[in-house]
């Protein structure tokens, strides 16, 4: 495995970790994780790249090794901390950004919201969610209030072994060795003989606010630099959300410069199931445009 190194910044008053890996000079590309995942998690692509790059991946407030931000998390936070991040490390060069899932939807929305500031984008299986009602306001508040007032926790794992299985069994594709590392980067010893998972349990509690698709696509039709969709082949995530056909046809066309790429034979974690392939494709559309 390529060697990566970690520090810590401040972004918007919360300590943020980072893990880089390439020297300072190179190209810079900013990756960008899901949600209830770290950074690490690029690991697997990175050893593939063929080009030497300046690869920076932060742990999102409330993930991984970066500081927890309270009893909620709010989807608009993870925005104003990327231009922070974005301010502080390519002050003077717009970033080439690479999201998976929850990542990938930070990216496209940003890249609509500050057009300037970002060269490339590239999603990993990030479409948006499907399109909520108003009617759902009141019920969705209440069961936020609800969340509030009851403690919430991540359930516990015996060891790292234990951890490893599950996300085997979550993605059959994962192989041990693989599975076995990516348990050691996602939890730490409990101080009780088992292990915990990085990251905030507040990130279970329900979102208070609905997700409103016209937003996203009028953050979407202001996007100039070229994006990439790296989705897998049957959309197994996309479909079991509720984003049909219609939908992820109509946020397609609001990108001015857009390719979509369908990878066979991977799952939502496309990055981890065929992270050559991903590498390949990540660096022959970047390097098309630079």
């Amino acid at each position: 495995m390529r060697a990566s190194r970690s520090r810590s910044i401040e972004l918007r008053g919360l300590a943020c970790h980072l893990r880089e890996w390439g020297e300072a000079g190179a190209p810079r590309l900013f990756m960008l994780h899901g949600w209830m995942d770290v950074s690490a998690t690029f690991q697997f692509v990175v050893d593939e790249l063929a080009r030497d790059w300046h690869v920076i991946a932060p742990d999102w407030r409330g993930f991984g090794r970066s500081a927890w931000a309270g009893d909620a998390y709010w989807f608009p936070d993870y925005l104003g901390d990327l231009d922070a991040l974005l301010r502080l490390l390519s002050p003077d060069e717009p970033a080439r950004l690479v999201g998976h899932s929850m990542g990938g939807n930070v990216a496209c929305l940003y890249a609509g919201i500050r057009p300037e500031r970002v060269a490339a984008v590239v999603a990993l299986d990030a479409f948006g969610l499907a399109d909520r009602s108003p009617d759902e306001a009141p019920a969705r508040y209440a069961e936020w209030l609800d969340d509030l007032a009851r403690p919430v926790s991540f359930r516990p794992y015996a060891d790292f072994a234990a951890l490893a299985a599950r996300l085997t069994r979550d993605n059959p594709r994962l192989g041990a060795e693989c599975a076995d590392w990516l348990a050691h980067q996602l939890a730490e010893p409990d101080g009780a003989g088992g292990v915990r998972l990085l990251g905030d349990p507040a990130h279970r509690r329900t979102n208070a606010t609905l997700y409103r698709r016209a937003e996203a696509e009028a953050c979407w039709c202001r996007v100039s630099a070229p994006v990439l969709w790296l989705v897998p082949d049957g959309a197994e995530l996309r479909r079991r959300l509720g984003v049909d056909d219609q939908a992820h046809e109509a946020a397609k066309a609001c990108f001015p410069d857009f390719r979509e790429v369908v990878l066979p034979d991977c799952g939502h974690n496309l990055h981890h199931d065929r992270p050559a392939d991903v590498a390949r494709i990540i660096e022959d559309f970047l390097l098309s445009h630079l």
